[in-house]
């Protein structure tokens, strides 16, 4: 029976962190969709343009974010970096940078998207609000001293 349960807690446990953490990132997001709705202040025409885009961008910037993440968990179980090659070491550089790029070209797509479809103070609007909202988040999630 003692068994049976130790089993049962090494299978469930992983299972409830993730659905834990699962939860966590839907409440983040949506505090992020409440802001960004709350600073932008869209009509309803704008509100139906804006959200189809911004579904797209967001969906295309997690999809990077966590292949970068998986990619960074890697690079992390290398403990110490004189232990890689130069090859090596620059293939983790590039890797780096062509992310960064790539998050660029997303950024600039999706600013080209915004700006034919929406007036240009409202796509100010939206970066200003997204700003704001890392800052808010921060401060929502950083510990107490």
């Amino acid at each position: 029976m003692k068994k049976l349960i130790l089993i049962f807690a090494v299978i469930a446990l992983p299972l409830l962190a993730g659905a834990q953490h699962s939860s966590r990132n839907g409440d983040v997001e949506s505090f992020k969709i409440a802001w960004i709705t709350e600073k932008l202040d869209l009509s309803a025409e704008e509100a139906k343009i804006f959200w189809p885009i911004y579904n797209d961008y967001n969906r295309e910037l997690n999809t990077l974010r966590k292949n970068h993440a998986n990619k960074l968990i890697s690079f992390r179980k290398i403990t110490e970096i004189n232990e890689l090659s130069d090859a090596e070491v620059q293939i983790l550089i590039t890797s780096e940078l062509d992310y960064k790029q790539r998050e660029v070209n997303i950024e600039k797509r999706y600013y080209e998207k915004f700006k034919s479809s929406l007036p240009i103070k409202t796509l100010a609007k939206f970066y200003r609000a997204q700003e704001t909202f890392k800052k808010e988040l921060l401060n929502r999630y950083r510990p107490r001293n």
